[in-house]
């Protein structure tokens, strides 16, 4: 049979994380790749008793539900949000197949083939996998670890007039950067003047590290949500667990109601069991309480992490320590490839993620992500060792 797919199948590509996932399946190796919350953390019993009260309520819980998803969940979402500063109603909201999805019919509303949009460099994967599915060009924004450089996006907005901004601002993938509040302001006062809508992907900004900080989303510092110039994407894989796959994005309700179209042509709606468990979670567990356990581990584990990597500082290995998130962004001296170190250190039973694929032009060949959260003490010392032996082999070939 010769199958006949579309020209758009030219655009998907495959995702590096998910390659390596595969990669170390059933193996012996010690994967630093994928950004995985610690299963032993996940609140197991806490979901279970939620799913047991939601079945408790009759057969009525398995039927279909809205395609703007749970409204209770909504509700509780709401005021959840408000402790954030972002003051909205559930007809500002829409529940999604995790922010994955939000991203997705987000650019599905927004984008025809040929049309613009800029990120931060580097930037998300799964999300320049859906920008160049899409048929958008994409350009990268220049920045630091404060964030975008207001230069360079005055620039960029000017010369190339995209229809939005995509940014992970707080904790980034892959670097783990957080953005000064001035850099926030200057982006949106730069969307304003160049009427290009923001992406706001906030998976991680509840894994902060120190307990005092404050890091205020884009959305909360604008007109929220009516008007705003900002869409706020935002999900419960990190923080309760992936499997239940439920995101949420927020915006100007002009835009809700064209994703829930979108969302009714891909998938009718989310799994309103999960959410409706998801609702059962947040009204009888302590879910601050929670997080405030992941965000001692997971800080720990980054302690942890970079502790063991600097005695590979005198082999040329530098690194980021984030503030929170999951991820820290290291770099080999300029003239070494991460690609090749890649090979080398699955022979000695330890993988990360190349750092090019995190670009949408002009790729760091040396630099790679490293994800400290889904190994414990003894497989972060474990990894680190064979990442070791990795580098000395490299540089003595």
């Amino acid at each position: 049979m010769n199958y006949l797919f579309s020209s758009a199948m030219d655009k998907f590509q495959s995702s590096a994380v998910r390659d390596i996932l595969k990669l170390t399946q059933g193996k012996s190796i010690i994967s630093f790749a994928g950004g995985l919350p610690a299963e032993e953390l996940f609140p197991l019993e806490a979901v279970q008793e939620a799913y047991d009260r939601v079945f408790a309520q009759g057969k009525g819980v398995l039927q279909y539900g809205l395609t703007e998803g749970c409204t209770p969940l909504r509700e509780a979402l709401c005021e959840r949000m408000r402790g954030k500063g972002m003051n909205l109603t559930p007809n500002e909201m829409i529940l999604t197949t995790g922010s994955q999805q939000a991203i997705d019919l987000l650019t599905r509303v927004m984008i025809d083939p040929g049309d613009r949009i800029l990120v931060q460099e580097p930037t998300y994967l799964a999300a320049l996998q859906v920008f160049q599915a899409a048929g958008a060009v994409v350009h990268s924004v220049k920045g630091d670890e404060d964030g975008m450089d207001p230069e360079d996006l005055a620039a960029k907005l000017k010369q190339h007039q995209p229809k939005f901004v995509y940014v992970v601002p707080t904790f980034s993938n892959p670097t783990g950067y957080v953005w000064s509040t001035e850099r926030r302001l200057s982006l949106l006062k730069l969307c304003r003047e160049h009427n290009a809508l923001i992406i706001e992907d906030d998976p991680y900004g509840e894994l902060q590290y120190g307990a005092d900080d404050h890091f205020p989303s884009i959305l909360s510092l604008d007109e929220h949500p009516h008007g705003s110039a900002v869409v706020y994407t935002s999900t419960f894989s990190k923080t309760v667990a992936p499997a239940l796959r439920t995101g949420w994005a927020i915006g100007d309700p002009a835009i809700i109601r064209h994703m829930a179209r979108a969302k009714q042509a891909a998938d009718l709606h989310s799994s309103s069991i999960d959410q409706l468990a998801l609702y059962q979670l947040l009204s009888h567990f302590d879910l601050d309480a929670h997080i405030r356990v992941i965000r001692r581990e997971y800080g720990a584990r980054m302690k942890k992490m970079t502790t063991l990597l600097k005695p590979l500082a005198a082999a040329g290995l530098r690194w980021n320590e984030p503030k929170g998130g999951m991820f820290l962004w290291a770099q080999l001296p300029e003239h070494q490839r991460s690609d090749v170190l890649m090979k080398e250190a699955v022979q000695h039973g330890v993988a990360f993620v190349p750092g090019a694929t995190f670009f949408a032009e002009n790729p760091k060949h040396n630099a790679m992500r490293l994800n400290f959260t889904h190994a414990n003490d003894e497989q972060l010392t474990l990894g680190v060792e064979r990442l070791a032996a990795a580098m000395k082999v490299l540089q003595n070939a």
